[in-house]
């Protein structure tokens, strides 16, 4: 479990919702969060990536690719829904719930500094970054 209060004066947290582990757009994505994880931490700042898949689906993505970055399971879409990233979608007749890869910037005190809905993957991460650098 984690909790946002765990970096209440420590860190900015970059919290990024994508909707599916593996697929193209949440790999780049993921990827290049990761390729800058180190700047993030020297910039003051936490990137935590969350999506709905499980935990398992989360670690064979994360150790297929080598991510660096913290990835969260919202199984049950509740944080998803409280952040109103959640979607739905038509396919194949049925409807689904489905996640809009969507960016939080979280200040140390806890209060929302950007919100960024329907997000490109490629260059995002770095597009980022600067706001973050912007923020110390």
């Amino acid at each position: 479990m984690v909790s946002l209060d765990e970096f209440l004066g420590k860190y900015n947290v970059v919290l990024y919702f994508y909707p599916k582990d593996d697929t193209p757009g949440c790999t780049i994505e993921a990827i290049d969060f990761s390729d800058l994880d180190d700047q993030f931490r020297k910039a003051g700042a936490v990137v935590v990536g969350v999506s709905m898949d499980d935990c398992l689906s989360h670690g064979d993505f994360r150790d297929k690719h080598g991510l660096a970055i913290v990835l969260l399971s919202d199984e049950d879409g509740e944080v998803c829904a409280k952040y109103g990233v959640l979607n739905e979608k038509e396919y194949e007749g049925r409807r689904r719930r489905c996640v809009q890869r969507s960016t939080f910037i979280i200040d140390r005190t806890g209060s929302l500094a950007c919100v960024m809905y329907g997000v490109t993957p490629r260059g995002h991460a770095a597009e980022i970054l600067n706001l973050v650098k912007g923020m110390a």
